[in-house]
Formats: C-alpha cells, structure tokens, sequence
C-alpha cells in the first residue's frame, strides 16, 4: 500500500496546507477535521481534509468566526470526501453571508470618508447628509454604513 492510500499524517497534512501541527490538532478538537488512526495509533487525514483546512484558514482570514465556519463543514457528508455537489451544496449556504460582507466592505469604502449617518457631525458633509443629527431616529450606530439612507426631507 502506498503512503497516500494509507492516508495523510499530521505532518504530511500540515506541510500542504502551511498549518503548524498544533493548529491542525486545535481544528481536530473543534470537529473540522476526523482523521482516523491506524493501527499504530496514529492520525491519518483524508486528501480532502486539505480541502477542508484550507477552507478554514480562508474563512477566517476573512474574519468568519471559527463556530460558524464548523456549521458549515457540519453540512459536509461523513465518512466519505466531499464531492463537488457537496461543496456547491455548502457554497450556496456560505454565498449569501459572504456577499453581504462585500456589500459592506464596499458602503465602507465608498462612504468612509463623508457621512455615515454616525451622528458625530464631524464633517462639513454631515450637515447636508444628516441635518440635525436625523439618522438617530433610524437608531443606534453608523446608519448608513448600516445600510439605511437618508430620507428625502433630511437632504
């Protein structure tokens, strides 16, 4: 049997994924990875296992909480890889979060440096978009970077 068939070691997995070997044990104690053991006792990861850390890494890279995330691979079937339909299945799920936080990344950039309906009144820009202080009645927070707008009267 070769090395591959007989399934990945920590090190092997740790050396294609860049994870420290305690990173990828920290991950196997919050369910994202169940490697089987051989024999001997040892850990042996499944090839899709890399798909899987990888997903990790990027998700929270991109700051989705580690909780979350392991909902998501919870959806993945066990005891087998996960297919393509599987991960399209996962994706579909994941799509929508993920482009609501483009859509926030991009109100943050494109209106960081004007009003955002905080209520500071800071900038000269804040008293033609938020007179008064008129965001406040929307409630707490950056309205607009929240995704409110200005009423009509409040221009």
């Amino acid at each position: 049997m070769s090395r591959l068939s007989q399934g990945l070691t920590i090190g092997d997995l740790a050396d294609r994924t860049g994870l420290a070997v305690s990173a990828i044990r920290f991950y196997e104690t919050k369910g994202l990875v169940s490697p089987l053991r051989n024999a001997g006792g040892h850990r042996r990861y499944d090839r899709s296992d890399i798909r899987k850390l990888s997903f990790v890494m990027i998700a929270q890279e991109l700051g989705f909480p580690l909780s979350r995330i392991a909902t998501l691979l919870g959806t993945l079937p066990d005891g087998r890889p996960p297919t393509r339909s599987d991960w399209t299945r996962m994706s579909k799920e994941f799509r929508t979060e993920i482009d609501d936080r483009i859509a926030g990344l991009e109100r943050l950039r494109d209106t960081l440096d004007g009003c955002i309906g905080c209520g500071c009144l800071s900038l000269d820009r804040c008293a033609l978009h938020n007179p008064a202080d008129q965001a406040r009645k929307k409630g707490a927070g950056p309205r607009y970077l929240m995704g409110d707008t200005a009423e009509r009267g409040e221009q």
